[in-house]
Order: C-alpha cells, then sequence, then structure tokens
C-alpha cells in the first residue's frame, strides 16, 4: 500500500506554482511496541476520555480549549482553526537561498520527501528543482503543519526535493548555559597526538545500514525467549571511568589495540549482575 502523504498544497517560487505533497521520510513500523496491561486479569487497559463531572465522553464531541487563568478555558472547534489563513498552510513559498553550513545543525529536525503531483504541474516542479540544483543552494520557506507554522529547508535530491522542518529559535537552548561551566584544561599535546592517531586508525566512510538499535534488537530477544518460558534477562556491563592518572597509559594501549584487534584496557567490562525475575502465573490471553 502506497504511503499516505502527510501534506497536500503548492510549493512556489516567484510565479512559478506546482502542487506537491509531502511524505514523512523516516518510519518507526519497526519500533518494538508495548501495551499497558492489567497483571491482575492480562486485558489491555483502554485510555477513555473522562469528564470528572459526567464520565466517559466520545472523543468526536470534544473541542480544544486554551487555558487563559485558572480552569477557565477558551474553547476552539476545528471551524475556528480553519478561519485561520495563512499562505503557508495551502503552498510553500519560497522566500529565499542560503548555504547549508548556514544553518546551525541544532535547528534541523524532520526530513520529508516533497514529490510534485502527476500532471501539468510536473514540469513547473523540474524547473524549481532544475533551478536549485544549479544554483547549489538550500531553499527556505514555511508550512503550517501539524498545527504549527514551522520554516522548511528544501534541497535537491535526485529527482525529487528533501524538505526538513527547522526549530524555531526559541526552541534551541543556549549551548553556553550548559558548556559554560566546563572548566578549562590544557591537553597534553602528547596525549592528543595519540587520541588523533586512534581517531585516524577507525576513520571509515559512513554507511546508515552499519547501524543495529541493539536495544531494540536485545527486547526481542527478551520478548522471544519468554515467549518460550524462559526469563528473559538482559545482562548489561558498563565500561569502568577512566583512571586519570593512568590515561597516557590507557591512550597508548587503545593505539595498539585499535591497530591489531585488541579491546583496550579502558573497556573492561564490570561483572555482569543477572536481573531478578519473577515467573507470572499463567493467565488468559490478553485481548486485542
Amino acid at each position: 500500500m502506497a504511503a499516505r502523504p502527510t501534506w497536500q498544497g503548492h510549493l512556489k517560487l516567484s510565479l512559478v506554482t506546482c502542487p506537491v505533497a509531502l511524505f514523512t521520510a523516516t518510519t518507526s513500523t519497526n519500533d518494538v511496541r508495548f501495551h499497558l496491561i492489567n497483571p491482575e486479569t492480562n486485558n489491555r487497559i483502554r485510555m477513555v476520555p473522562t469528564d470528572p463531572d459526567t464520565g466517559p465522553v466520545e472523543r468526536s464531541d470534544l473541542v480544544r480549549g486554551y487555558e487563559v487563568s485558572k480552569d477557565e478555558y477558551v474553547l476552539f472547534d476545528d471551524a475556528d482553526f480553519d478561519r485561520v489563513k495563512l499562505e503557508s498552510t495551502k503552498t510553500i513559498s519560497i522566500d529565499k537561498f542560503v548555504d547549508e553550513t548556514e544553518i546551525d545543525r541544532l535547528f534541523w529536525d524532520d526530513p520529508f520527501f516533497v514529490v510534485p503531483e502527476k500532471g501539468a504541474g510536473v514540469e513547473a516542479f523540474a524547473v524549481i528543482r532544475d533551478a536549485m540544483k544549479q544554483q547549489g543552494k538550500v531553499a527556505l520557506g514555511c508550512l503550517v503543519l501539524r498545527g504549527k507554522e514551522r520554516q522548511l529547508a528544501l534541497e535537491v535530491r535526485g529527482k525529487g526535493l528533501v524538505a526538513y522542518t527547522l526549530r524555531a529559535h526559541d526552541e534551541v537552548r543556549d549551548a553556553e548555559d550548559y558548556f559554560g561551566d566546563i572548566p578549562t584544561v590544557k591537553a597534553d599535546p602528547d596525549m592528543v597526538e595519540i587520541a588523533s592517531r586512534i581517531i585516524g586508525q577507525k576513520e571509515a566512510d559512513f554507511d546508515a545500514s552499519d547501524f543495529k538499535d541493539r536495544y531494540d534488537d536485545a527486547l526481542r530477544e527478551m520478548i522471544k525467549s519468554r515467549t518460550k518460558g524462559g526469563k528473559g534477562t538482559v545482562d548489561v556491563a558498563e565500561p569502568d571511568d577512566t583512571n586519570v592518572i593512568d590515561l597516557m597509559a590507557a591512550l597508548k594501549k587503545s593505539l595498539q589495540g585499535s591497530a591489531g584487534g585488541a579491546t583496550p584496557a579502558s573497556a573492561k567490562k564490570a561483572p555482569a549482575k543477572s536481573a531478578a525475575t519473577k515467573k507470572a502465573p499463567p493467565r488468559k490471553k490478553a485481548a486485542a
């Protein structure tokens, strides 16, 4: 089944406009997900919207409210939000072009594939795409997405575009608030040289397929073990903290380990502690 678009509207560069759709570029369908279960009945818990005075209510009957003072709200329904009309609710208007390096990485957020709708608009899309590619710049525009206006950074990728939502300035914290208290330490040049050589030995090309979510894999193994009647424990050993006194020795041994495939001394693991588990009594099958 084809993915459903997250947003549909128009892409606009000056007087050139074309219909486009945005598709989420990432997926979480492979994540391990859990449900809340009542261990006494093995039934899945369902979250039911409840009014403290009248009891359960239908979610479709609810409206949104903005709290102006304690327990006092201004109410809004879908029609009210439809009255807030901005160009960015239906159109991504490209306002300016910048170098990618000008955008701090802290501001980059979710990626979306920008795809032209089939029809006469494909040619206009190609004009915008090829002009962007020729200039080698990142385009900036705005879009109302999930009830919030977000700035977008658009770049050419293959035959399409990729749009990244950018975090607003007030969403990104000042690094100096966290880094300011880090003591000023002059690192030993010889130690830096050895660490640089270790980095050089570990240099490689980036390959996203190399990354495996080991925690997710461990959860799957635990689930598999539980379904077969096992304890389903996962032992984890943490590395020891680096001994500052022996930092030079640890660096030298790490350098040797990187070259020969040996395990660095600083990576020795503490004895694993098995988690205590209690086997649950048989219960009826969980409700779907």
